[in-house]
């Protein structure tokens, strides 16, 4: 079992609920805890709920961070949860208390917590600002964020967790941990389906709250990727993905590329990147695992 505390922005993006579907379902987590980031947080903590509520976990879930540390909001919103009406969950939560949860349990289970962040990394920022010791306490970091490919590449653009609050994302990178991991979007956006797809495909009874909250992504977007659950399915299955390590940075530049991710490659640097997918092997494990009975 591997004790797993989830960082998300569930509700804008709907990869956030088929990760959490997947969390929930896998008889290796033992998912501590959730926290939920930006705009509406609240609103996000009730779909967190009612997930939880569909798989019968009693999951311990807070609202965290609305707004981001010093850029505008992006993500004021969280669409999805028109949905909420037609699923059992909480309605109300402690307030301001997720930064703590995250610190005391960290604390409680030193070298043994994965922290998982498939948002922007507000919470994240903060909470090592507030305890510098924590990230060394983790057994590691694993996080969807960042666009690793070459800032050569004319095509470049910054990904969307770190444009969101890219201050918080450069305070995290700031910290060392034990697995200090990113997935970035350049490997992530190679592993989707479209909606015929989806629907075909997520038969499993945990998965009928995600397939009721993608009617509203589904209506603007033709695919849906799987970003987050890429990063959820290399704690327990780290050969999905090839790694690379090396130093990242995040740039601040607000008159050039305000949130692109500059990444050296060393052999002795801080962090790993993803740098490619088993799209095959990702897909067969996630569908064996929400699959479950």
């Amino acid at each position: 079992m591997r004790k797993v505390l989830l960082d998300t922005d569930i509700g804008s993006d709907i990869d956030d609920a088929v990760c959490l579907a997947y969390l929930l379902m896998n008889p290796e987590c033992e998912l501590l805890g959730v926290t939920t980031v930006s705009g509406e947080p609240v609103l996000r903590a009730q779909m967190v709920s009612a997930l939880c509520e569909a798989a019968g976990k009693a999951v311990p879930i807070f609202p965290g961070v609305a707004d981001p540390l010093f850029v505008e909001q992006k993500q004021p919103h969280a669409p999805q949860a028109a949905a909420l009406e037609r699923w059992a969950h909480t309605r109300e939560f402690p307030q301001g208390e997720a930064i703590p949860f995250l610190r005391e349990t960290i604390r409680a289970y030193p070298g043994e917590v994965d922290l998982l962040t498939i948002g922007p990394l507000t919470n994240i920022a903060l909470l090592f600002a507030l305890d510098p010791e924590l990230p060394a306490m983790l057994n590691s970091l694993t996080m969807m964020i960042g666009n690793f490919m070459p800032v050569t590449y004319k095509d470049k653009y910054s990904e969307w967790n770190c444009r969101c609050d890219p201050h918080a994302a450069a305070i995290v990178y700031r910290y060392r941990a034990p697995i200090h991991r990113s997935i970035g979007v350049d490997i992530s956006q190679r592993v989707r389906m479209n909606a015929e797809q989806v629907r075909a495909r997520f038969t499993a009874p945990i998965l009928q709250p995600v397939l009721d909250f993608s009617g509203v992504w589904f209506d603007h977007n033709e695919w849906l990727t799987f970003h987050d659950p890429l990063a959820a399915v290399t704690l327990f299955d780290s050969s999905v993905c090839q790694f690379e390590f090396g130093s990242i940075e995040v740039d601040l530049n607000e008159s050039s590329n305000f949130g692109l991710n500059r990444w050296t490659p060393l052999t002795d640097g801080p962090h790993e990147i993803a740098v490619d997918v088993n799209i095959e092997r990702f897909f067969q494990h996630y569908f064996e695992v929400v699959n479950r009975e």
